[in-house]
């Protein structure tokens, strides 16, 4: 009787590899410069072969391009959970996101000068950020000049602000998220 094949296990094990893939080339974006991160490195960190990252991801750049979408999927659901005009959600979510994910994102920025992929990713969270700046608190914006209130705004909550509550000065999320909070408030109310 001839043994049946299981090809959900099969793409079970193909996905499980992926992940470790992904999951390799995210740590190393932790401690190397990106010019640093080899298809070797990727595949030694992950525990497979070379061939094997290029099978499932097809070069160095296709691991960078399947971490900035998983990246991306993650942010989304940290950022877009809160209602327009709801300024204390929209808040929390952002300073959720920049816990999670700041550190990786500032590595991405320190690079973006040398390495196109830094200096793309760096642009769509820029436009990312303000974007959600409109949706979020576009609700509550004073009268006035728009460009002005929402740069203004994005200023407030950019992630530099959090570098340098968080990481510069050593605050807590607590005390960070309240000097981040009267920013944001007083912004708000002056436009």
């Amino acid at each position: 009787m001839p043994r049946s094949y299981d090809n959900r296990r099969r793409a079970r094990a193909a996905e499980g590899t992926a992940e470790r893939i992904l999951d390799a080339t995210e740590a190393l974006l932790s401690t190397l410069a990106l010019a640093d991160l080899s298809l070797k490195a990727i595949a030694d960190a992950s525990g497979v072969t070379v061939q094997t990252v290029l099978r499932h991801m097809g070069s160095r750049e296709g691991c960078l391009d399947a971490l900035r979408q998983r990246v991306a999927a993650r942010i989304d659901g940290q950022r877009q959970q809160s209602e327009a005009g709801d300024v204390a959600g929209a808040l929390a979510g952002l300073l959720a996101h920049y816990e999670a994910e700041g550190r990786l994102i500032l590595r991405l920025l320190e690079q973006e000068a040398a390495d196109p992929f830094a200096r793309q990713a760096a642009a769509e969270g820029r436009a990312y950020h303000r974007a959600w700046v409109e949706r979020c608190f576009g609700p509550c914006l004073p009268k006035g000049d728009h460009r002005l209130v929402v740069d203004c705004v994005v200023a407030a909550t950019d992630l530099s602000v959090w570098r340098l509550l968080r990481l510069d000065l050593g605050r807590s999320q607590a005390d960070t998220g309240a000097v981040m909070r009267r920013l944001l408030l007083a912004t708000l109310e002056q436009g």
